[in-house]
């Protein structure tokens, strides 16, 4: 049952919410964003993408499915809390096993709910993603601001570190193994290497520590860089690390996080969005093929490269791929040489975890990149 307790919701520039305790009782505290998802709270709220950021969700109703044990896209829950409208008092799934409540409380996340969310998002729209505390144990908003205040920004955050895995681990191929492809986990989603598995690639999924002799280890194929929370600003190890995979020869791919750290070790800058992109309704422009996917995002940082003209670079000729067309943020980078694609990456999630499958073909593209290369044709 959803609690009655008071919490209140405070942002960094001082506007209050009151509602109900949601979850965990305590105190919590991040960046706060809004998700414009319709379904796959689970996925959203077990993906390492959103460490340090309070997410509300747009959806007026959250809980219907309740809580099962597979669609997790990680271990736990790494939202740092949780901001709804109306709460489902029952599931209704023959999947699920438990509540959405229940599970917030079991891994301590601290949640409200019953405020007016549409308000909140168009505040946060018009202002941009600020930091937020939720509190069902203080009751003064004033007390609560001032500890808003003292927390540290998203900008500038080095998250990567925080997520990744401690020890490296192997995804089987499916069927016949094709490939052997090295993942760099700086926030990877559990359905990215399932992805990839089933294309016959057997991944490997690596520390975001991990250096290139040790990646060379493996003997990959081709390099996968995952997607992952904090500024790429601060991600200087993955970004050398790309640059010396593109100088080894090794077909690159990375998405969201790794669309960042592409960009950055082409030489390009990173900047942070006013609210950014979270959602599984966000319309893509895919340039060469002239068509539009609907995709899953969840980026704050994007990257800041020439949209209507090509670059060259040490690695190869630049040019952006793919246009959200909501905003024209840069979506997608290649990266080619001597006529050939070597590298690619997107800024939105092909795992479609959850979300729509338009954008899956990118992990057939990586394949097809991959098997260009063993006949030599890179």
């Amino acid at each position: 049952m959803v609690s009655n307790s008071p919490a209140i919701l405070v942002l960094e520039d001082g506007r209050v919410f009151h509602g109900d305790a949601f979850g965990a009782v305590g105190e919590t505290f991040g960046e706060a964003v809004f998700a414009t998802g319709m379904s796959g709270y689970q996925e959203t709220l077990t993906d390492p993408s959103y460490y340090g950021q309070v997410v509300l969700a747009t959806a007026p109703h959250i809980g219907n499915t309740g809580w099962n044990d597979e669609d997790d896209e990680s271990n736990r829950i790494w939202v740092a809390g949780y901001v709804v409208r109306d709460p489902s008092p029952r599931p209704s799934n023959w999947r699920s096993s438990r509540t959405l409540e229940s599970e917030l409380t079991a891994q301590q996340i601290v949640g409200i709910s019953g405020i007016d969310t549409r308000a909140l998002t168009r505040h946060l729209r018009e202002q941009g993603s600020m930091r937020v505390g939720i509190s069902s144990v203080e009751t003064d908003a004033g007390a609560l601001l001032a500890k808003v205040l003292q927390q540290p920004s998203m900008a500038g955050a080095d998250l990567a570190g925080e997520v990744t895995t401690a020890e490296a681990y192997v995804v089987p191929a499916q069927g016949e193994k094709r490939f052997t492809v090295a993942a760099l986990d700086l926030g990877i989603k559990a359905n990215t290497p399932r992805e990839l598995s089933e294309r016959g690639i057997e991944v490997h999924v690596l520390p975001a520590s991990t250096t290139l002799d040790q990646l060379m280890e493996i003997n990959p194929d081709g390099v996968f860089f995952s997607n992952g929370p904090g500024d790429p600003a601060t991600a200087n190890h993955a970004v050398e690390l790309a640059q010396q995979v593109m100088r080894a020869g090794l077909p690159l791919f990375g998405i969201c996080f790794g669309n960042q750290v592409l960009g950055r070790a082409l030489g390009f800058g990173t900047y942070k969005l006013k609210y950014g992109h979270r959602g599984i309704n966000q319309p893509v422009l895919d340039r060469a093929a002239n068509r539009i996917d609907i995709t899953s995002h969840n980026h704050g940082f994007a990257v800041d490269v020439p949209r209507n003209e090509q670059v060259e670079t040490e690695f190869g000729t630049v040019q952006v791929s793919h246009i959200c067309l909501n905003d024209d943020v840069v979506e997608g980078l290649e990266v080619s040489r001597n006529g050939h694609l070597v590298a690619f990456s997107v800024q939105y999630h092909p795992e479609a975890a959850a979300g729509p499958h338009d954008a899956e073909y990118l992990f057939d593209r990586f394949a097809d990149l991959m098997s260009a290369q063993q006949k030599g044709a890179l």
